[in-house]
């Protein structure tokens, strides 16, 4: 499945990259733009859920939207 997320919280490109590697350990492809604040996600629903993937992002620090 794939979604676009907002992300609230990063204060530059190194937390866009932060939240990539987070999501990568979890089996979810990302692309995350610090600048438009938004990231692109691909994630197997039989692996994981986008309530799963929304509390790892939240647990980091960050707000989803």
């Amino acid at each position: 499945m794939k979604k676009i997320l907002k992300i609230e919280g990063m204060h530059c490109s190194s937390c866009a990259m932060g939240v990539e590697m987070l999501l990568g350990a979890k089996n979810v492809k990302a692309k995350v733009d610090f600048d438009s604040k938004k990231a692109e996600i691909e994630f197997d629903e039989n692996k994981t859920s986008f309530e799963e993937i929304k509390k790892e992002i939240e647990k980091a620090g960050y707000k989803v939207n």
